[in-house]
């Protein structure tokens, strides 16, 4: 059975969409079945690992408003090994529609159950808000996994993201575990990615992860030519970093027998750089 984790974080702008894409990239790179499910609006992830929205028959929408089984959505990658559930401009609409419907918090975790079984990690890109697609991905989770920038507003909206975990485990979703925080766009030569990094580390304690993304002139072109940044540029700084992130992740997971609560022996460290390649 997969390991289902939602990256999420309220605030636009943190490399949510690309810690989904290249970690999901990355996992599979490592012989493991990945799944990447975009259930944000933009799509960004769709188009981030190659797929045309256009050309493809179904969409999140139809498996989550017109009950389109998700065997029928996926399509698979030009990474082997990584499949999707791609995401078109009409999923803006769910929000408002699956306010009506039953159990609508609920509508991503009933259709994953059938297909669950065909991978080892779930990897589901969340939009920057705290909505109903967000809460669907947070019930259907194991864990969820936060990125975080390396900029002055890095800790603005997390304790209202923290309550919202606090208020699924009580709701919706008990097992909820906070997987970690990943911090990105990090830059070594500047104080502030160092005194921001420090912050976090006393906010999330043991749950940030070892390997840092640098800031990376490659890993903002990669999604222009539809690829991960692992193809796009196999030997820049940002490929070693999400490499990284990959084998501290499935490590984490390995010492606790594969169940999400790897996580919690996660320490802090700043072992990334700048990349500006």
């Amino acid at each position: 059975m997969a390991k289902i984790t939602a990256i999420a974080n309220q605030k636009g702008g943190v490399g949510k969409t690309t810690t989904a894409v290249n970690l999901a990239t990355c996992v599979a790179q490592q012989g493991k079945r990945a799944l990447l499910i975009d259930i944000d609006p933009q799509g960004n992830a769709t188009s981030g690992v190659g797929i045309e929205k256009e050309n493809c028959e179904y969409s999140v929408y139809d498996m989550l408003i017109n009950g389109i089984s998700a065997e029928k959505i996926i399509v698979e990658t030009q990474v082997e090994g990584l499949s999707a559930l791609p995401a078109r401009i009409e999923l803006a609409g769910a929000e408002i529609e699956l306010v009506s419907q039953m159990s609508r918090e609920f509508k991503l975790k009933n259709a994953l159950k059938g297909i669950a079984d065909r991978f080892d990690y779930i990897f589901i890109d969340c939009p920057p808000s705290l909505g109903l697609l967000t809460l669907n991905a947070l019930a259907a989770a194991d864990t969820l996994l936060v990125p975080i920038q390396c900029e002055y507003y890095a800790l603005e909206g997390l304790s209202q993201l923290m309550n919202t975990v606090k208020l699924v485990r009580i709701n919706l979703n008990p097992d909820l575990v906070v997987e970690g925080v990943v911090m990105t766009m990090y830059d070594a030569r500047t104080r502030l990615s160092n005194q921001v990094v420090a912050e976090v580390k006393k906010f999330f304690q043991n749950k940030v992860y070892d390997t840092v993304i640098p800031r990376s002139v490659r890993l903002g072109e990669a999604p222009s030519f539809g690829l991960p940044i692992s193809i796009y540029d196999p030997k820049c700084g940002a490929t070693r970093a999400y490499t990284s992130l990959a084998e501290e992740l499935l490590e984490a997971d390995e010492g606790s027998g594969g169940g999400s609560e790897g996580s919690e022996s996660a320490d802090g460290g700043t072992n990334g750089g700048t990349d500006e390649q």
